[in-house]
């Protein structure tokens, strides 16, 4: 009852921030930087770790400069996050443009399914605008892998704002279920994964070179592209402006199943790794993404297998 109430007493709240024009949000945007960045220094550790730790050669006062941008543009993606609660579709098809997508078009046409790698770069959230130019039809699906947030109240509010422009949230643990059952009903999928979050320990398959770090990455929208044969993209995203995006569709392959286990995975790895050095103050650097690392996998599976032996 307390979470019901909660979602009811936010979401109508939001919905009329979110109906101020982009200008005046980012007139906020501007207000809320100096205390979110010098006063609470929301997760600046975490921030500047990940930034001298991944950019060595950087100096003191160039890793500074990149993060004050980070925080100046995370201000804005807040605010923009607000906006697309209620963004018409005329305004985010000319704030949110696309490049490629009729190539993704062709395959559905020829029958073929798309597994589309993006990262926490740029406004992800408006990406989630993509089915305005995908094809529709009742044997397609268009959609992205959905993590469930831990608030019940702000789950809701984003799975609701995340499915504005029919983009399917598809939750991370039914994915292979629900995919499995769509090729049962002879449908093609257009399908995203945010593949940059750090995996679990027991989800975790492969590490690879990434920005100065031995890095594990989530190898499902690999699996899966393998598993029905996906045409795989790698969506390059550019911020032109503030408050325009423009996401480029970089073909990989439509034939994932000639690759080694990881190879497009570790492909991955270094196209979003080229556009996050190309401009780095769009990445999420306030997750902590390198909280496991390689050392402590290799101690942990020593441990297993002494463990196994000693039984």
């Amino acid at each position: 009852m307390k979470k019901k109430l909660s979602y009811y007493l936010i979401f109508p709240l939001w919905h009329v921030f979110s109906l101020l024009p982009l200008r005046v949000l980012y007139c906020l945007s501007d207000m809320i930087y100096y205390p979110v960045y010098h006063i609470f220094g929301y997760r600046r550790r975490v921030v500047h770790k990940n930034l001298t730790e991944s950019f060595p050669d950087k100096s003191p006062e160039e890793i500074g400069v990149i993060e004050r941008k980070f925080y100046r543009y995370f201000c804005d993606y807040l605010m923009e996050t607000v906006k697309y609660f209620s963004i018409s579709e005329r305004e985010i098809r000319r704030r949110m443009t696309f490049e490629g997508v009729d190539e993704v078009n062709r395959y559905l046409a020829e029958g073929k399914s798309s597994v589309l790698y993006m990262g926490h770069y740029c406004n992800w959230e408006w990406v989630s605008s993509l089915p305005l130019y995908v094809t529709k039809g009742d044997d397609t699906v268009r959609g992205h892998i959905y993590h469930r947030l831990e608030n019940d109240t702000f789950d809701r509010l984003f799975y609701r704002m995340r499915y504005r422009f029919e983009s399917q949230n598809i939750e991370m643990h039914d994915a292979i279920r629900y995919l499995v059952r769509c090729k049962r009903q002879d449908k093609k999928f257009v399908i995203g994964f945010i593949s940059d979050q750090a995996p679990n320990w027991d989800n975790i398959n492969m590490w690879t070179d990434f920005l100065n770090h031995k890095t594990s990455f989530f190898v499902g929208a690999e699996s899966l592209a393998k598993l029905f044969d996906a045409a795989v993209f790698y969506v390059d995203v550019r911020r032109v402006r503030r408050g325009y995006y423009h996401a480029k569709f970089v073909k990989m392959t439509d034939r994932p199943k000639d690759y080694a286990n990881y190879e497009l995975t570790s492909e991955y790895a270094r196209l979003l790794a080229q556009s996050i050095m190309a401009a780095p103050e769009y990445w999420l650097w306030s997750h902590n993404r390198w909280k496991r690392t390689y050392e402590e996998f290799v101690s942990r599976h020593v441990k297993k297998r002494c463990e196994g032996v000693s039984d």
